[in-house]
């Protein structure tokens, strides 16, 4: 690989971010994807998500996303990633620039393993405002099957509604190298301190699949191209509506 080839996907996403910082949209949360503790030290990878959310009798609203995310060292990952919204006959707009950490703490001590999660969000639009997600996230092994479950609060700067508390969980098992299915769930249960009525909380669930694919940007990369495809039933912020997300993480 020539010295050059690198350096390409880094001056697409900047190009990428740069056209889309020109716009402005209302607030909306960066995309719910399953944080998941763990890092390859030194590796650069392209993140590429997209999640919808359909309520009955509505256009869905879909929020596509663009990172880039480095492995600081074997326990650290960081990434910058834009957060877009819109419809499909209304086009997109930027919504939030997304900082994302995440920390392992441990490491084969424990039964599970534990890092650390934290998001600085930056919301745009008409009232521009900052926000703050951090919590723990676990996972752990039980045979062939992929166990997490992920705490998280988020306090966004300015809102009456104090600290949030929201949930992650999924169930993996492995069929094959690169080949792993099963079922994952997000929740969002009000004030931390005083959860919402069981009415106005909102809980979702539904099958997930994961793919290791081959590399695109050659033999040089550590760790193949991954493809994750989730189709959640429930309700999200109170109202009925199905949630569909994609990510694929193109390392190089």
């Amino acid at each position: 690989m020539s010295p050059s080839q690198p350096r390409s996907p880094i001056r697409l996403l900047l190009g990428a971010l740069a056209l889309a910082g020109a716009c402005t949209s209302p607030r909306a949360d960066p995309g719910y994807y399953l944080v998941t503790p763990y890092s390859q030290a030194g590796q650069l990878a392209l993140d590429l998500r997209y999640w919808t959310v359909k309520a009955p009798g509505s256009a869905a609203m879909l929020w596509p996303e663009l990172g880039l995310r480095y492995g600081v060292n074997s326990r650290w990952t960081s990434e910058l990633f834009l957060s877009g919204i819109g419809t499909a006959s209304s086009g997109f707009s930027q919504s939030s620039w997304n900082w994302q950490n995440d920390v392992l703490l441990t490491q084969g001590e424990s039964p599970f393993d534990l890092a650390l999660h934290s998001q600085l969000i930056r919301n745009l639009g008409d009232q521009p405002s900052n926000a703050l997600e951090w919590g723990p996230a676990l996972q752990t092994e039980w045979g062939l099957t992929q166990l997490n479950l992920n705490l998280i609060l988020a306090h966004e700067q300015g809102s009456s509604k104090g600290t949030q508390l929201k949930y992650q969980w999924q169930a993996l098992y492995r069929l094959d190298t690169g080949l792993r299915w099963g079922v994952q769930g997000f929740g969002e249960l009000g004030n931390w301190r005083h959860w919402a009525p069981q009415a106005k909380q909102s809980h979702r669930a539904g099958p997930v699949l994961h793919l290791g694919l081959p590399s695109l940007f050659g033999s040089g990369t550590q760790a193949a191209s991954e493809l994750s495809l989730a189709y959640l039933f429930g309700k999200t912020y109170g109202h009925a509506g199905d949630m569909f997300s994609a990510q694929l993480l193109l390392p190089f």
